[in-house]
């Protein structure tokens, strides 16, 4: 499968535990535009509504060549299909302080995935401690080299 959309941000701010590969239902022209690398991620999240997971807040931009007959809002809500015992774990681990379920990256391939991710959020010190690791790794490679 062909990733086609990234969260690079959530990877910074949150800590990932677990990932899940979850369906997406869309419509035929959202499909078209997935597969042409139209999808945005930024900022997208996941929540439940009376006990199905919806994605919130993915952009997806209109298909250039699709009719303009129907135009959907492109942030709509869409409703992500799991298995009972994934769903389960997500919605009792959620509800944990400090937990969220954000989208990692969306893959096209035959059909349309989204790998979610069960993610503790990071404090501002983390963070930055994040961030002097990594220039540090930098560092001691442009020495070497």
């Amino acid at each position: 499968m062909k990733t086609v959309a990234q969260n690079r941000r959530a990877k910074f701010d949150y800590e990932i535990i677990e990932t899940f590969e979850a369906g997406i239902i869309l419509l035929g022209w959202e499909v078209k535009s997935c597969r042409t690398h139209l999808a945005d991620l930024s900022g997208a999240y996941v929540s439940f509504q009376s006990g199905k997971p919806m994605l919130k807040k993915m952009t997806i931009r209109h298909y250039p060549f699709a009719s303009n007959a129907i135009l959907d809002d492109t942030t709509r809500d869409r409703a992500l299909l799991l298995h009972a015992k994934e769903l389960g774990r997500l919605r009792t681990m959620s509800e944990e302080k400090g937990m969220a379920i954000v989208p990692l990256e969306v893959k096209a391939g035959k059909y349309i995935k989204v790998v979610l991710a069960l993610g503790r959020g990071r404090k501002q010190f983390d963070k930055r401690e994040k961030i002097k690791e990594r220039e540090s790794k930098k560092r001691a490679k442009m020495q070497v080299e």
